[in-house]
């Protein structure tokens, strides 16, 4: 997308009453794409995810011994408030325990999670499919948690009455986008530096922000909700990219944008 172009988009989605919230509210019944009657997952959909989880963890190239302790799906497609642009949230469980160097291998594991969910497009009943390697020690906050390698529910999720407030997240949502809005104004002026120092921050922030939430309320706080509606209107991901393209300018020589 052209730069101008984007700039465009960008200042019409940060008015609130374009905000898509409509994903944050429970739906009656799980993904039928996904869920029998019994509430089993799928032995179709659980073969595929369980190759992919499987080809992605040798492609680690990790010492012999150490083993996936368990492949989950999570996220929204694992609860009642799946939407139609909801995630196939594919976890790898790893004990953290086990392995050296674990501040290395976690940037190695980042960007080799990155890497793979930027280059495969990969589409199981019209969800796309994202990997992430998790620590099996460490919380993990969603509603609904099933065990592929198992077979069962780690945490069924269930239905429960939960007031949303649609207008605050927005106004808390577009009061971020803005902010990545006068980040993009920056860039655009060639203030690289200032871009990129801005854009570090306000993702440590929104970050700190969202895990305040999940902590203080779980995953129908408003922190993680705000969280769902930037990255669902795409704007976690212009975000990311004006830290990549600030950094990418900084460190160029002789050459005009």
């Amino acid at each position: 997308m052209e730069l101008n172009n984007w700039k465009t988009f960008l200042e019409e989605l940060a008015d609130p009453d374009k905000i898509n919230v409509g994903s944050l509210h429970q739906k009656d019944k799980l993904n039928s794409k996904f869920w029998d009657v019994r509430d089993k997952l799928d032995s179709e959909v659980s073969d595929v995810l369980y190759s992919i989880a499987k080809e992605f963890f040798q492609s680690l190239k990790l010492d012999p011994r150490i083993k996936m302790k368990d492949v989950t799906l999570t996220g929204s497609i694992a609860s009642y408030n799946w939407s139609n642009a909801s995630d196939v949230d594919l976890h790898i469980l790893l004990d953290f325990n086990d392995l050296d160097n674990i501040d290395l291998l976690k940037d190695y594991f980042k960007e080799k999670t990155i890497n793979w969910n930027n280059r495969h497009k990969i589409f199981i009943k019209g969800f796309e499919v994202e990997i992430y390697i998790q620590d099996a020690n460490e919380p993990h906050y969603s509603l609904g948690i099933y065990s592929i390698k198992d077979n069962q529910w780690i945490k069924k999720p269930s239905k429960f009455s939960v007031k949303i407030d649609d207008q605050a997240i927005k106004r808390k949502a577009s009061n971020l986008m803005e902010q990545i809005d006068d980040i993009y104004d920056d860039f655009a002026e060639h203030q690289y530096r200032t871009a990129k120092k801005n854009a570090d921050r306000l993702m440590k922030k929104i970050k700190k922000y969202r895990r305040s939430g999940l902590e203080k309320d779980g995953v129908y706080s408003v922190e993680n909700l705000v969280f769902k509606v930037l990255r669902r209107n795409d704007y976690l991901g212009k975000l990311s990219s004006l830290r990549i393209m600030s950094y990418d300018k900084t460190m160029s020589l002789g050459e005009e944008y």
